[in-house]
């Protein structure tokens, strides 16, 4: 019987061992949160070069001809340099919806297709950015901290909030997220426009091709889209300015698209009303002036995350790996068109 399981084992290695290879530069989140055997395939193997003790260019060079492909997931860059290295690779698929990590114009000039996470967090990242803006308007987390400090027997009634119906709210980015953002929007009786990279067809809601020009037309900002050399800092001070002091930001794209800097001066200097951010610039590192202001409320990055966002993310994971080594169409293919 012993002797029959070692077989077994050795049997199963060296099938492992034929397996294509998906090369992992860092563990994704969902790892962690909901077992790395959610994305288990009997179609490929997992490398994973953080587990190696060999420099990355040297793991890369002794695997390269057996790696097709690239699981990314944070911010572990997929570039020039890396790709060279890895002439079989033919899809990165990523755990994120954002792609900022990513070298595209490399990737085009290569061949090499791009899968990201779809509609997977669509939903609950639009949420949150509402529930955001609900936090920050009718000041939910600072009044919770008003009578578990028991300050509301000791000084009387907190401030009033502000309600939300009738607020324009203002959509930087109208993709997937931020159209999600919009319909629960105008489901509160908001008034919506947008900002994007170019005026979308067949929607209602009113254009700015000048994101300044939205924040001066607008109650609430709410940043959707993804971070690029042009979006970086794109939210600046002329942007908020022009949304004025009875505005507000809400940001749960990436930190880097607003200056940051100039946001916290912002806000000390109430040129800005309040802020809702699960993004910052240097994460996990936060602008400590945040943790005094009640106008500010705080998530540490988790817009995307839930249990149930996680087990379509690990599925759809799968199925774009699964594919592309089928030689089939991409789950959910990224294309240059938001």
């Amino acid at each position: 019987m012993g002797v029959n399981n070692t077989d077994s084992d050795k049997t199963q290695e060296e099938e492992q061992k034929d397996l294509p290879k998906v090369v992992l530069f860092r563990p994704p989140p969902a790892f962690s949160l909901i077992g790395e055997e959610s994305f288990a395939s009997n179609k490929f193997h997992f490398l994973k070069t953080y587990d190696s003790q060999l420099p990355l260019d040297q793991f890369l060079s002794t695997h390269s001809h057996s790696i097709k492909a690239i699981l990314s997931s944070g911010n572990a860059p997929v570039n020039a340099d890396i790709l060279q290295l890895l002439p079989e690779v033919g899809v990165v698929v990523t755990t994120s919806a954002g792609l900022n990590q990513i070298d595209i114009p490399e990737c085009r000039r290569r061949g090499i297709k791009i899968a990201n996470a779809g509609y997977v967090y669509s939903a609950d990242v639009a949420d949150m950015a509402v529930g955001l803006l609900i936090d920050v308007l009718r000041k939910v987390s600072a009044s919770d901290r008003y009578v578990r400090q028991g300050l509301w027997a000791a000084k009387g009634n907190y401030p009033l909030g502000s309600k939300l119906s009738g607020k324009r709210a203002g959509i930087v980015g109208l993709g997937n997220i931020g159209y999600e953002v919009a319909k629960r929007l105008e489901a509160f009786g908001c008034f919506v426009s947008y900002n994007s990279r170019k005026k979308k067809p067949n929607v209602s809601y009113p254009f700015y091709h000048d994101v300044c020009e939205l924040a001066a037309n607008c109650d609430a900002l709410i940043i959707c889209c993804g971070l690029s050399d042009e979006t970086r800092h794109m939210i600046n001070k002329q942007v908020l300015s022009a949304l004025g002091k009875e505005g507000v930001i809400v940001n749960i794209g990436r930190g880097a698209i607003i200056d940051e800097k100039e946001m916290v001066r912002c806000l000390m200097q109430g040129e800005i009303a309040g802020a809702g951010l699960d993004v910052f610039e240097n994460e996990p590192n936060v602008p400590k002036e945040f943790f005094a202001m009640d106008n500010v409320v705080l998530s540490p990055h988790r817009a995307v995350f839930t249990p149930e966002s996680l087990k379509d993310l690990s599925q759809l994971v799968v199925g774009n790996l699964e594919a592309f080594l089928s030689n089939k169409p991409l789950l959910s293919e990224y294309v240059d068109s938001e």
